[in-house]
């Protein structure tokens, strides 16, 4: 039986770097995108070159639940079980808690935890069909202080995140499938690439970091398949790990 895992938003950035670390380990990787094609058939290919043993990409906007319905059963057809759900994708708002509109809190809402929910949901019977299974959520340090990246309606969802792990793992702990999140700092992807041109832009984020380093994609990847194998982490379930160069502790 084929290890089967599903990234959302696995076209780019973080979501592109777990990818390719499953793709090492020749599982069968099933990444989402929400509008660049284009790059989503470029990690197609790059995640056949380095070893998946197959690879496929949906077009999917988690927020809308017709489309989560539509691709749980295009999934079914590609496979009988999915052994990990990686819930990665998400967007991000800056917007003053004064200037926030309903539609803008709504718009980050929808997506970054109504989608976590929403395909969690449609996917969790293929999640039980395999003969092991985790799922892991992208959260964020925002999620866990506040007061760090993104506006109030991105950290109540991030929080929301983790509150959603934690008792998530509790109802499917008796399935045996493990429910974990990670919480990365800032992390260097080609979204923050044109900010980090400036040094000294540059130079503060590291500062603000005890370990003084830029978080990479990979740094995230590697968390997330540790929390994933069910040898490395067998025991472990409604666990947050925070991945933050020493920034929140």
């Amino acid at each position: 039986m084929s290890n089967v895992v599903i990234i959302t938003g696995g076209d780019r950035g973080i979501g592109k770097a777990i990818a390719k670390r499953f793709a090492k380990e020749n599982y069968f990787v099933i990444i989402t995108y929400n509008s660049n094609k284009e790059k989503a058939e470029e990690t197609l290919n790059e995640l056949k070159m380095i070893g998946a043993e197959k690879a496929y990409s949906f077009k999917l906007d988690v927020s809308k639940e017709s489309e989560v319905k539509a691709f749980y059963e295009d999934v079914k057809k590609i496979t009988d079980h999915v052994n990990v759900l990686v819930n990665n994708a998400g967007i991000i708002d800056y917007t003053p808690f004064e200037q926030l509109t309903l539609d803008q809190w709504n718009k980050i809402i929808s997506v970054d935890l109504t989608g976590v929910f929403l395909v969690t949901k449609y996917l969790i019977d293929l999640l039980k069909q395999a003969n092991w299974a985790s799922i892991i959520n992208i959260s964020s340090i925002a999620g866990q202080t506040g007061n760090v990246y993104g506006g109030v309606s991105y950290v109540v969802a991030k929080a929301g995140v983790i509150g959603f792990t934690k008792r998530l793992s509790n109802e499917l702990a008796k399935y045996g499938i493990r429910v974990n999140a990670v919480a990365p700092s800032f992390v260097e992807t080609d979204l923050v690439a044109e900010f980090l041109k400036d040094e000294n832009k540059k130079k503060g984020i590291i500062e603000l970091h005890p370990l003084k380093i830029l978080l990479k994609p990979e740094d995230i990847a590697e968390a997330v398949y540790f929390f994933a194998n069910p040898t490395l982490s067998r025991g472990i379930t409604g666990q947050v790990l925070g991945i933050n160069a020493g920034r929140y502790t």
